[in-house]
Order: structure tokens, then sequence, then C-alpha cells
């Protein structure tokens, strides 16, 4: 199921050109990159550490495989991938969005963890990557900024060795009784407000909270996970559902 109507696509709850989204999209990281990684510990409370601690325990990565992590962004699970699959393997830290990626590039850098990891700057859509190449595909909170989801669902497929696993780190919708109204509280009100105290970029922050209220729900990105050929899809739900790890494999 496509998220575009015609030759439009929204950006948070505008609807914009197709086109002009990743623009749109690129523009929101090249402003907040610089503070990012402050922005969140702040706005997850720390959270967000555990939430890809888990989405690592579930890659099923050994020494020697290879892994990409699309919207790579600062590297954090670029990182832990990296050390699961050792010097043997390989992993390739991607993003659509340069100022990301070089932020990501030189934080790696400075941990000492860049042997085994190539940076590859990249659209989602139309991976530049070999057929059954990579053992592991992960992106975390990257999949709601992508254009056209079931093409870049597509072309993760295709890269995927069969026996493969993509894991799907995303923010998703509340399930737990009473959370909705205090997560929409939060988001709207508090979030921007920390993004224009912290990072000196309010709208960026708005357009977060806006664009994972577009992003489909659990049931629905998992049926477009099935729909582009992923067998076996779960997903589990933490915090209540505001976060949400999806997975399925290529057979």
């Amino acid at each position: 199921m496509s998220e575009q109507s015609h030759n439009t696509t929204h950006f948070g709850y505008q609807q914009v050109p197709v086109g002009e989204k990743a623009g749109k999209v690129r523009e929101v990281f090249d402003s907040v990159a610089d503070k990012y990684d402050v922005m969140n510990d702040v706005m997850s409370m720390g959270i967000h550490r555990l939430w890809k601690k888990y989405t690592i325990e579930m890659t099923g990565l050994r020494p020697g495989d290879k892994a990409l992590d699309l919207a790579s962004g600062t590297g954090d699970l670029a990182a832990q991938l990296a050390r699961r699959v050792g010097p043997k393997g390989q992993v390739v830290s991607s993003d659509i969005n340069y100022a990301m990626l070089s932020r990501g590039r030189a934080r790696l850098a400075d941990k000492g963890v860049v042997g085994n990891i190539n940076f590859s700057l990249a659209n989602a859509e139309s991976l530049p990557f070999a057929d059954n190449y990579f053992d592991c595909v992960t992106i975390a909170f990257g999949l709601r900024n992508v254009t056209d989801k079931d093409k870049a669902l597509a072309s993760i497929y295709r890269v995927l060795k069969p026996g493969g696993r993509l894991l799907v780190l995303e923010f998703s919708k509340p399930v737990a009784p009473g959370l909705k109204p205090v997560y929409d509280a939060y988001s709207f009100k508090l979030l921007p407000f920390m993004g224009k105290l912290i990072a000196d970029d309010e709208a960026s922050y708005r357009y977060l909270a806006e664009s994972i209220r577009m992003h489909p729900d659990q049931q629905t990105l998992k049926a477009m996970m099935q729909a582009a050929g992923f067998e076996r899809c779960d997903y589990h739900n933490m915090t209540g559902g505001i976060v949400a790890l999806h997975r399925g494999y290529k057979f």
C-alpha cells in the first residue's frame, strides 16, 4: 500500500510534490545534525539506547557476517553492528543525508570502530548494492522519512541474502491505555519547545512529531513488509507502542 496520492506525498502534515520530499527531509537533518545525539537523549530520556540495544540483539549476526544500516545517521547502530560481525565482517553505514553521514563517520572514528565499516551516501529506494549480499539490514527511525516506503522495502529485500532479515525500529502507535493523549501533548508542545531550546530549531521537531503520526501503524507496516516478499513478519511494541521493532525474513 503506497502512501502517495497521484503526484504528491506527505511531509509531516503537509502535502508536497513527490520529487520534493527527499530535499525537505534533507533540510531537516542538515539543520539538526550537530545536536542530533543530544536531542535523542533528551527526547527519550535515554531510553532510545535500550530500544537500539534490543534491536541489535535481534539481528542474529555472527562474526564474519555483512550488515547494512540504513538511515544510519550518527552511527549508533552501525557501531554496535560492527562489534557483532567482528574484523572479518562488514558493516555499511548508509544515509541519504551527507551532513548526518559525515557526522556519523567522524563520531565512529573517534570511537575507533571504523575498521570494518564502509560509508555510503544512498537512497533506500534504490540501493547501490549487489543482490543477495547482506545477512541483515537495519533501519532505525528512518523509514518514516522515506518518500516511497514500498520501493524501499523492495530494494532492501533485493540486497538481503536468502535467510537474511530486516529489522525496522520506528516510532509507532501507542497501545497502552491512556498513553495517547499524554504522548500527543508531549509531542506537539514539549518536543518543539526542546528543539527550539537545545537545537535552535522548533520547526524540525514539529515535523518529527507530525511524521510519526503519518507513519503506518504496526499492522499496516507488517502488511507492507509481507507485500514486499518478507516472511515470518512480526513486531514487538516497546514503551507502550510508542516504538515498535518490526522483523521480517527473506527465504
